[in-house]
Parts: C-alpha cells; sequence; structure tokens
C-alpha cells in the first residue's frame, strides 16, 4: 500500500480529532444529557469549542475530492512519488488548516486551506 493510500485513512480519521477537540476541551464538555442530540448541542458552542466544530465539518467535506484524486491517480498510473507527496502534502496542509481553526487565524486558515486544495488537483493534474 502506498503512502497515498494511508494519508486516505490519516484524512478520513482527521475529522475525528477535531470533533474530539470541541466535545472534549473548553468550559462545556460533551456529557451524557448532551449525547442524546451531539449535534444539536455543538450548535451550541462559542469560542474555541464551536471553531473545532467547523474545522470538522470542513474536513468531512474536503475529504471526497482528495481520495477521489489519490484514487484516480493510482488507477490511471501516475508516478508513485507525485501521488504520495501531494497527499502526504494535503494531510500536512489540512492538519495546519484545522490548527488555524482553533487558533482563529483566519487568513492562514485561507492560505492553507487554498494550498490544499491545489494538491488535490495536482492530484488530478499528475493522472493526465
Amino acid at each position: 500500500m502506498t503512502i497515498a493510500y494511508w494519508c486516505v485513512l490519516a484524512g478520513a480519521l482527521m475529522p475525528l480529532i477535531w470533533t474530539g477537540f470541541a466535545k472534549g476541551s473548553g468550559p462545556r464538555k460533551l456529557g451524557r444529557r448532551e449525547n442524546h442530540n451531539p449535534r444539536e448541542w455543538l450548535e451550541t458552542l462559542d469560542g474555541v469549542q464551536k471553531r473545532a466544530n467547523w474545522a470538522q465539518q470542513n474536513s468531512f467535506e474536503a475529504f471526497p475530492g482528495f481520495a477521489a484524486g489519490v484514487l484516480i491517480a493510482s488507477q490511471t498510473g501516475a508516478p508513485a512519488a507525485a501521488g504520495n507527496v501531494l497527499a502526504g502534502l494535503w494531510v500536512l496542509l489540512r492538519l495546519g488548516y484545522g490548527y488555524c481553526y482553533l487558533a482563529d487565524r483566519a487568513e492562514m486558515r485561507t492560505l492553507l486551506w487554498f494550498a490544499a486544495l491545489f494538491c488535490v488537483i495536482g492530484l488530478f493534474v499528475v493522472s493526465v
């Protein structure tokens, strides 16, 4: 299995980092009562916990294009080294993106979002 495939697993699990932070840190933690309606409860959060939830949501949104890019690159015989580098960079950029969301660094977060998007585009480009 290539590094890029492992990066797909990392991307699939990444939202759990952010939702874990949203639910388990800060002044309000998810308890037994709140677990009956966790999505509704998450919407009542504020500050870093709310931003962690937003990072989780964006991670779910960014994942399908990335996973498709890795699979298409692999299936079309794109150079494995290029796919591995782009996939690994995507994971690092998305981790940085989530950190910037938590730290409320909006401009840097946006730059990292675009950089990760370019990695996904790159996966499709190397597939040609």
